[in-house]
Order: structure tokens, then sequence, then C-alpha cells
């Protein structure tokens, strides 16, 4: 077998999570010595157990190692170890560094930003929205953008950003082939097109939770600043938070209103020091100060004025469009934003009456001004 089976057969072995296999890989220098370790050798190691021990001994079957790793280029999956020199360098000085990664697209480049976009599982409408478009504004100016692919404000940051040209990438707490949550098997799928899916976990490897903490390791390894979009005060969120301190990374993070539980978090983070933001160039600007290699040409390379100028299309698509507003129209327009805002709110607050109110929100939706988003509930579109 080749190094490369050796280092597989490590990492699939039941019970030797990565810290027991990396203080092996410390201690025999090479998976292949480990394969071919006799008893009374493991037995001198102080942290194996007689189980971890037995594990070794007993699965060592070849051709049953060579067949496994086999499968993973059968399924487009690519399987690179610590020495290789495909293994992201960030990753190579992190807590307990993964011993090898399994990929489906790549990784992200090198020379480009990559900002992690984190957040809440259970999302609001605003939360959602601020996800999806921080994403797809980062990525058109060429950052990379990485999440876990969970449900929630992970899913969104990925859907926002991948069809730009930074790409997005998820990093799963379960094995490489397994798609969870099941509902984002198509973003999943996309995503090898589009960017990359990466797992420290082999063909099969369900979604235990114990898995998700320690992925959350590798999700602010790869990134350059991490950007938190609402979190409880007592979330997973600030696992990966924690680690990014940890590798001396920027963290960023969106306020909310100090009403809502889900922005409490987030909140809490500004108030400790996290940056403030409430725009991508909030954003920007802090890489440009703090990255010398920051590498967005298709950003930084641009004059001032054409800059402004990127800066402000948003908003004068939207003037143009607030111009051809009748006058109710603008109205309704004017009292909404992305947190929703129920019929009868909108009726108490422009005097209009029902008829001609649903009128006007159906012209505004038609005009891509508005959306409703479920029994009554109306947000502006981003």
């Amino acid at each position: 077998m080749l190094n490369d089976e050796y280092i597989h057969w490590l990492n699939c072995l039941p019970d030797i999570g990565i810290k027991k296999a990396n203080e092996l890989l410390d201690y025999y220098k090479d998976a292949r010595n480990i394969y071919y370790a006799k008893e009374e050798e493991l037995i001198l190691i102080p942290s194996l157990t007689k189980q971890n021990i037995e594990s070794i001994l007993s699965d060592k079957n070849k051709e049953s190692a060579k067949i496994s790793y086999d499968k993973l280029y059968k399924k487009g999956i690519y399987f690179v170890t610590k020495d290789n020199t495909a293994y992201p360098e960030k990753l190579k000085h992190i807590f307990e560094p993964p011993m090898g990664l399994y990929v489906k697209g790549r990784f992200p480049k090198t020379d480009i930003k990559t900002m992690a976009i984190i957040g809440a599982r259970n999302y609001s409408v605003y939360g959602k929205e601020m996800a999806k478009f921080f994403a797809k504004e980062l990525g058109e100016k060429g950052i990379q953008v990485i999440s876990g692919l969970a449900r929630g404000i992970d899913s969104f940051a990925h859907q926002g950003a991948i069809e730009t040209i930074g790409g997005t990438f998820g990093v799963l707490g379960c094995g490489i082939d397994i798609c969870y949550p099941r509902e984002n098997i198509e973003l999943y799928t996309r995503m090898e097109q589009c960017g990359g899916i990466i797992s420290e976990y082999g063909l099969g490897i369900p979604p235990l939770p114990g898995l998700f903490p320690m992925r959350n390791r590798i999700i602010s390894g790869l990134s350059d600043g991490i950007l938190v979009i609402e979190a409880k005060l007592r979330s997973g969120t600030f696992i990966t938070v924690d680690y990014g301190l940890e590798q001396g990374k920027d963290i960023y993070a969106i306020p909310g209103r100090i009403t809502d539980i889900s922005s409490s978090g987030c909140n809490n983070l500004i108030k400790m020091g996290a940056k403030l933001v409430t725009c991508v160039d909030d954003i920007i600007e802090e890489f440009i100060a703090n990255c010398e290699n920051l590498c967005l040409d298709k950003y930084c390379d641009l004059s001032s004025d054409l800059k402004e100028e990127l800066n402000l299309n948003n908003f004068l698509g939207n003037k143009k469009i607030y111009k051809k507003l009748e006058t109710k129209e603008k109205i309704v327009y004017d009292m909404l934003s992305l947190n929703p805002k129920h019929l009868e709110e909108i009726i108490l607050n422009t005097d209009l009456d029902m008829k001609e109110l649903i009128d006007i929100l159906v012209n505004l939706q038609l005009k891509d001004c508005i959306k409703q988003i479920g029994n009554h509930y109306y947000v502006l579109s981003t």
C-alpha cells in the first residue's frame, strides 16, 4: 500500500480519534509503521486504551483497506494528507490538525481571501436575507465564502456565494459522501462545481453530534475572518469564534435588535470588540488595512471613483425603481424593511383600506420591490 493508503486506514479505524492518531504519527513517524506495530510496542504508549490497541491490531486486511481507498476516487473524492503539497498551509498549525482531508471539488485558493460566514440554525427572515446578501456581495468582490453547510445561516451563505467569482466551500461534520441535512443535497452537488466540499471524515461516517464542534476548527482555520450573522448567547457558533480567536482571525458581527434573542450573541460580540458590520465595505476596508497579501484584484485595483460607483450600484438601481413608484406605493414601500410586517400592521400605519392596500402590495411584488414570506407578512426584496 502507498503511504496515503496507510493514513486513510488509520483515519478510518474505529475508536481512534484525531488526537490519538496524531500521537501515533508523532511516535511512529509513519502510518505504515503503525500498521505493522506489534502489541508489545503499542502498550508502551500511555494514551492508548486496550480497546484502541485491539482496534489497531484487528483491522489489518490490506485488500479491504485498498478497496476502501479506491472507492474514494471512483466517487470523485480526493484524499489529501498533511505531507501533500495540496494540503492547506493554514491548517498545519491549528489545534489538532487533520492528518488528512477528503475533498470533493477543490480547496479554497491560497492567494485569495476567505471569509467564514456562520450563524444560527433557527434563523429569522432578517438573518436569512443578510447571510445571502453579504455572501453574494463578498463573493462578487472575489472573496471566497466558507461555512458548515448546516441548516440556517450556513446554507444561506452558501446560496448567496455559489455563483460568484469567489465561490463557496462547505466543511462537513460527517463523512464526505453524506449530505447533512438532506434538504441541502442540491446545494451540496452544486458546490462541487462552484467550490468544494471538505471533511476530515471518510465514507459513511454519520453526522454524530460530537463531530460538529471539531469541524469548526477547520472552518475558522481556512478563513481569514469570521462573520457572525445571528447567534444566541450560548450556541455552537461561538465554538468557531473561539477557535478563530485562538488562531488570530478577525471577528465581524452584524448587529440586531436588542429584543431579538437570535441577535443577542452578535450584539454581545460587538460589545466585546468584534468589528460591527453594516455593509460589505466594513469588511473590505479591514482586510485592506490588515492584510499585506490581499488578493482582491477585481476590487482593489479599481480607481476610487469606480469603487464608489460599484458600491452605489444597488442603491442607484433601487432609487430608479423607487422613482417610478406611485405615491401610495412609495408610502407602503417606505414602511417595510427586512423585518417582516403583517398586513394589519401595514394598514394601521398607512391608513389605506384593505382592497387598495392588497392591490398595492401585489404591484410592488410584481415590480420585485417586496416579497410575501407567508401568511400576510411582507419584507423588502434585497
